[in-house]
């Protein structure tokens, strides 16, 4: 059935307060969801929002296991990190660096999973080729984010290769992807462009002139050993405290949410369009380049303290000063 995995947690947790009851004489036998919880869940417009679509609409339809779900969709993590910090928002989806300097600084945090991998595209213009990034030496790199994701995992990436910038790569960091795409086609195929999903879907579909050449999640996977990490889902420590069974059954419904996006692309595509998060036709011809998952438990620790102390390495302040310690995780 649809909601089985979450019906299996609700009958576990049943029973197992069944038990304690009959041991103890108190007579509990009702459920843990007996009443109605409410969960307000914030995401950002984007991959990190996408995987959520399918739960979304089964939260519309009404309680999922007697949660009441209230989605928020909002355009910035400026939005998101205050509802954090305040309690208005109970789960969230937000950067994973961002997690990390929540956490370092006011401890109201606690890391759920990976929702989003890599999202950062080597691209190019023409007729370009590229048969291993090697071929970048003594070339031009545009891309915007600096000061944020994209430049450290692009500048950790070109020093794992020994590309030094300003001698070996020129980059040129610009303030928005659409510079990005401009400077690409102004250069006629003398220069690179990094561009993340869904957003170089939407410059190829509007130029078929531009091109994916690299996914720099691999380059990346090369190097560490890990996946490139983009975006998690995180509580706040106080609803964990107090609802540890309901969150438990959202990362089930979030599991089965993330399956069925990766496998329903043109449902799932019309489902990212109806919350607001991007049009269906762009949403469908990037959903597969989107790297949508949900990685708990030590796939969570393994890729997201490698890629926070990589971050540490070029900038402390990026992940709030430090490299967050057990207690981070969920």
């Amino acid at each position: 059935m649809k909601k089985l995995l979450t019906v299996l947690v609700v009958l576990l947790l049943s029973l197992s307060l069944f038990a304690q009851g009959a041991k103890e004489g108190s007579g509990v036998t009702s459920s843990p969801f007996a009443e109605p919880i409410n969960v307000n869940v914030v995401a950002i417009k984007g991959p990190t929002a996408m995987g959520m679509v399918e739960l979304m609409e089964e939260a519309e339809a009404g309680a999922v296991g007697n949660i009441v779900y209230n989605f928020s969709i909002e355009a910035s993590p400026d939005a998101v990190v205050p509802q954090l910090v305040k309690g208005t928002a109970d789960i969230a989806a937000i950067p994973a660096n961002l997690a990390s300097v929540v956490y370092n600084n006011t401890d109201k945090v606690r890391v759920l999973g990976i929702n989003t991998l890599g999202v950062l595209y080597l691209c190019g213009y023409g007729d370009q080729e590229l048969t291993s990034l090697e071929d970048l030496r003594g070339k031009t790199l545009y891309s915007a984010g600096k000061g944020a994701t994209p430049q450290y995992a692009v500048e950790t990436i070109l020093a794992n290769l020994g590309l030094e910038v300003g001698k070996d790569i020129f980059v040129e960091w610009k303030s928005e992807q659409a510079e990005v795409v401009a400077a690409l086609a102004a250069s006629g195929g003398d220069a690179y462009g990094v561009l993340p999903q869904p957003f170089a879907t939407t410059a190829i579909m509007q130029n078929s002139n531009i091109s994916i050449l690299y996914d720099l999640n691999d380059a990346w996977r090369e190097l560490t050993g890990v996946e490139l990490v983009t975006g998690v889902v995180v509580a706040t420590k106080d609803f964990i405290e107090a609802n540890p069974d309901a969150v438990d059954a959202f990362l089930a419904e979030y599991a089965e949410s993330v399956e069925y996006v990766n496998t329903n692309t043109a449902e799932a595509a019309a489902l990212i369009e109806k919350y607001g998060i991007i049009k269906a036709a762009v949403a469908a011809k990037a959903l597969p380049y989107c790297n949508i998952t949900l990685l708990t438990g030590d796939e969570l620790r393994a890729a997201l303290s490698v890629y926070l102390e990589a971050l540490y390495a070029q900038n402390p302040q990026s992940i709030g000063g430090k490299v967050p310690g057990d207690a981070f995780y969920y």
